[in-house]
């Protein structure tokens, strides 16, 4: 050591960095692992007295770390994020003399990992479904009610393969999608831009394979939970998460409403995913792409927003939460959005209007641009909104896209109630927009019942899936809800304070009427067999597709769709319970064999191959199915079909 001291300066430093890197090195190896260092905790979701909450900083977040009330979840690379004190010393002895042995920590896989893998045991029937739900540690969020249910629901589903199918499918957004929640900062303009935690509630729901949030898909995978939702301040209810896809879609549509799609909240700290499409495709105005994930302008998605609105108002009359956040100023820029893609191609004079919002895309596929340099087809303006995209994210040939239109018309009646609510509150402006909600829909409906009602030389009265205004109308359907077909699951038929409009007027001047019942019935028929362009027909699943994946591949959602809507006994048109028993048995054994043996649903499905199928986790469809199979179990208790009968008390092995 003197040799190396007594050296130039240089050396001397190197020397000393030696020194000081052995003497580090020897006090590690002499110290033992503290097994009670205290690691980072998870966002914690309690409010203290002031209403905060407490979090890490800014700069304590790690991207792509998920924080969670409960300490469950997976990270984005299938870690566990449950790294509590607890766990660490579970990795440790407990005692030196050789006491019980740790506890292995549970290894949460991702979910696309845990298919591959197909923990057991199988089904017992003779499809073998795999069980895929991940372990309790590993579900993203847990309502008991859920668990509650499964458990009654063993009792009730008799045969084996559809049991697995329900209990696999169901819960696979609570398990796996809901990636991430927590609360909204707000900046503090008084301490230099530092951002408080507010109360807000903010929850992030993915689609499964894609790392994005669509405000359709998470409004539909949350929706099919309604029947567990309850009033509730806990922040680990259904309540909780409700009011957070609800803060979360506010805040995504005051940003870009024309958009449908959008990166995480910044407070998660998960990195924004990278959409190649955002090269290639030209929306004006433009967007944020860390921000927006992709800016389609899709009414339906507007409408999904007012959906869940609606739905969490009517279960739990909580009127004040509509009042705290920016749920009034985000139903104004839907309004103002959806009010000004009413103009049609032309003014009066025969000047081309400017639009609101174009869309131009650099791509191969037709389906993925507007044409007119972004404007779409020309429309005639007649009180419907004019939507680029439907909601297969596929572009319109005619905008006047009529079951978008439809559920946005309604959802704007059963929203305006909230409004109107608020108004008596003297919430400012929401007297207004209740007046406004209410006048859009009444012309989305003059224009529907004008246009959009067409004759069928085979079916007679049927709705038009698009139409411009002009006289032109595109005969068809797709899979993707809002369809024709999914028509009775939003009550379009039900305005507001009436509770059984099945005569209503073509427009205010004319005596003619609609029977939409009868419309309904024969759009049904329609869509239902190969009249309709993209009905797919074959051995492994006959159900509706569309243009987003091609001619041939069926989607299981449609044949949820049509077994759902089957027990809507005002439109449907079924004679007696035993005629629509036999139509919802042709599509749950369709389904029951289109899951190409992975247990749960797919997005679509060759109509001759059902081992040749797409999105292996798509929690969209498998919500629905859950709702299919509660249907259908509240259907046959409310007949008294006995333990053992009915469709949910038969073997489906057969099929």
């Amino acid at each position: 050591m003197a040799s190396l001291l007594s050296n130039t300066r240089r050396t001397k430093l190197g020397g000393l960095a030696v020194l000081l890197t052995l003497t580090m090195l020897y006090i590690v190896y002499q110290t033992p692992l503290s097994i009670n260092t205290p690691r980072p905790a998870p966002l914690d979701l309690t409010p203290d007295r002031n209403g905060q909450v407490d979090g890490p900083s800014e700069e304590d977040e790690e991207p792509d770390t998920l924080n969670f009330p409960i300490n469950v979840g997976v990270g984005n690379h299938g870690q566990s994020v449950d790294d509590s004190e607890e766990d660490i010393a579970d990795l440790a002895d407990s005692s030196p003399a050789g006491g019980p042995k740790p506890k292995p920590k549970v290894e949460c896989d991702s979910f696309q990992t845990l298919q591959s893998q197909k923990p057991g045991p199988p089904s017992e029937g003779h499809r073998k479904f795999p069980y895929v739900r991940p372990p309790p540690e590993c579900r993203n969020f847990k309502l008991p009610a859920m668990e509650a249910m499964i458990e009654r629901m063993k009792g009730v589903i008799a045969d084996p393969d559809l049991f697995r199918l329900f209990e696999n499918s169901y819960p696979n957004t609570l398990d796996t999608m809901v990636k991430w929640r927590g609360y909204a900062k707000s900046t503090n303009t008084s301490s230099l831009g530092e951002r408080d935690v507010t109360d807000e509630e903010l929850t992030y729901v993915i689609t499964g394979d894609i790392d994005a949030m669509w405000l359709r898909d998470s409004a539909s995978q949350i929706y099919s939970y309604l029947p567990f939702l309850e009033p509730s301040n806990d922040p680990d209810s259904l309540a909780s998460l409700w009011r957070g896809l609800i803060n979360s879609h506010s805040r995504y549509i005051v940003i870009s409403p024309y958009c449908h799609s959008f990166q995480p909240p910044e407070e998660s700290g998960i990195r924004p995913t990278v959409n190649g499409a955002f090269h290639n495709n030209n929306p004006q105005p433009p967007y944020d792409p860390k921000k927006v994930f992709d800016c389609k302008w899709e009414l339906d998605s507007l409408a999904s927003f007012l959906q869940i609105s609606a739905a969490y108002y009517t279960r739990t009359k909580d009127l004040d939460f509509f009042a705290k956040y920016q749920w009034v100023e985000a139903v104004k820029a839907a309004v103002d959005a959806s009010a000004a893609m009413r103009l049609g191609t032309y003014d009066k004079d025969g000047k081309v209007l400017p639009s609101a919002w174009t869309f131009t895309g650099y791509t191969n596929r037709g389906s993925e641009t507007l044409t007119n340099d972004g404007l779409g087809n020309p429309v005639k303006e007649n009180g419907m909104v004019r939507s680029g995209f439907r909601p297969s994210d596929d572009a319109c040939i005619f905008q006047l896209l009529t079951p978008s239109n439809m559920m946005f018309a309604a959802y704007l009646e059963q929203a305006s109630v909230i409004m109107e609510g608020l108004g008596k509150q003297h919430v400012e402006g929401a007297a207004n927009l209740t007046t406004a909600m209410r006048d859009l829909a009444k012309g989305i409906r003059k224009g529907i019942s004008r246009d959009a009602v067409v004759h069928h030389r085979d079916f007679g009265e049927i709705f038009a899936y698009e139409v411009d205004g002009y006289g032109s109308a595109n005969l068809m359907d797709d899979a993707n809800v809002p369809s024709l077909l999914a028509m009775p699951l939003w009550n379009y038929t039900h305005t507001l304070g009436k509770s059984k409009p099945k005569m209503m007027k073509s427009t205010e001047e004319e005596e003619e009427h609609h029977d939409y019942a009868k419309i309904y019935q024969n759009t049904r028929k329609f869509v239902l067999s190969m009249a309709n362009p993209y009905y797919s027909q074959g051995p492994a699943l006959s159900a509706v597709g569309g243009p987003h994946l091609g001619p041939g591949k069926g989607w299981p959602m449609a044949a949820i769709v049509a077994a759902l809507t089957a027990y809507n006994d005002e439109l449907s048109g079924f004679k007696d319970a035993a005629a629509r028993e036999e139509a919802v048995a042709l599509q749950l054994g369709q389904v029951l064999n289109s899951t190409g043996g992975t247990g749960v649903i797919h997005e679509s499905v060759n109509a001759w191959n059902a081992n040749d199928w797409t999105r292996s986790w798509f929690g969209w469809a498998n919500g629905i199915f859950g709702e299919l199979i509660m249907k259908i179990a509240e259907d046959e208790e409310a007949r008294g079909v006995k333990k053992g009968e009915g469709l949910l008390g038969r073997s489906w092995q057969d099929l």
